[in-house]
């Protein structure tokens, strides 16, 4: 089960197609500077505008780049419609994806019975671990406390929930919760892994005893990435919390403006990516955005 330092990686796209060359560097990258798993086809990744078989296939080159590397390939299987869902983790599983993870079904607005029949039919649907995915902010639906703990105890291969509410203290909630379940039930040694889906409170949620990062930065920074998560899963605070004061300003900035557009930018302006494309109704940065990375990346090294 993928848990610990993972990215939530771009699509490089090249006039109007996905760059599989400069795709596959980026995940090579990821394997350099030690993260645990990659993330292919996400909300990062533009997964909203790319066609089935676009998503699939940066979910094939993912497979294929970490195959006997040790790291771990989470794929992105998330739709508003559930049975698109189904299509796409049924297919991450053939590929040969460690799990999936699959964003709250955004713009219906369903109730919380159906998201949790929602995941559980994806989830049934595979054999494979699941990763769900609470970003309230983007999808207009909430993943509830009790709802995530439910799908949890009632459906096997559900193992984790990416976090990002922006709200440290239900990352708190869940991990305390499901920490006083266990106290009361002798016979449960599982855990619901709960990650951090947003960079700024990367090091509170692992403080709390969270399992990792699905980070946007570590695309642009995977060994700072890796360092922070692996460091404070240890309980190295003091060493976790200078990577992670030093990742502030970036943090910030990589979320000026709407995901991914700031991250894709910071990637052209460092080389790491030779073209800066994105789907519509995504659009280049603003000027006042791309001043503001160009200033500060400055005050930061990137290697490639």
């Amino acid at each position: 089960m993928p848990i610990g330092a993972m990215s939530a990686l771009i699509t490089p796209f090249k006039n109007g197609k996905i760059d599989t060359q400069a795709y596959e560097y980026l995940i090579k990258r990821q394997i350099q500077y030690g993260m645990d798993a990659c993330v292919p086809a996400g909300t990062t990744g533009e997964s909203a505008t790319m066609s089935h078989n676009e998503h699939k296939e940066c979910i094939e080159i993912a497979v294929q780049t970490c195959k006997n590397t040790g790291i771990k390939v989470l794929a992105g299987a998330g739709s508003n419609n559930t049975t698109e869902a189904i299509e796409l983790a049924q297919f991450a599983e053939k590929c040969g994806a460690d799990a999936i993870l699959s964003v709250a079904p955004y713009y219906n607005k369903p109730t919380q019975e159906g998201i949790f029949r929602h995941y559980k039919a994806i989830a049934d649907s595979v054999n494979i671990p699941m990763m769900l995915y609470n970003v309230p902010s983007r999808t207009g639906c909430n993943i509830e406390v009790e709802t995530a703990i439910k799908l949890f105890k009632e459906v096997k291969n559900i193992y984790a929930i990416k976090e990002a509410s922006g709200l440290l203290d239900r990352a708190y909630t869940l991990i305390n919760m499901q920490d006083e379940e266990r106290e009361n039930n002798q016979d449960s040694n599982s855990k619901f892994h709960v990650l951090s889906g947003d960079d700024a409170l990367n090091h509170g949620i692992l403080c709390y005893g969270g399992s990792g990062v699905v980070s946007v930065t570590g695309n642009i920074f995977p060994k700072d990435i890796a360092q922070l998560c692996h460091l404070a899963m240890q309980q190295k605070n003091h060493e976790s919390l200078a990577i992670s004061n030093k990742l502030y300003a970036i943090n910030k900035v990589l979320f000026f403006e709407s995901n991914p557009i700031p991250i894709k930018a910071a990637m052209f302006l460092q080389g790491l990516i030779p073209t800066l494309e994105y789907r519509l109704p995504l659009c280049e940065p603003s000027k006042e955005c791309m001043k503001l990375i160009e200033q500060t990346l400055q005050n930061y090294e990137v290697q490639k």
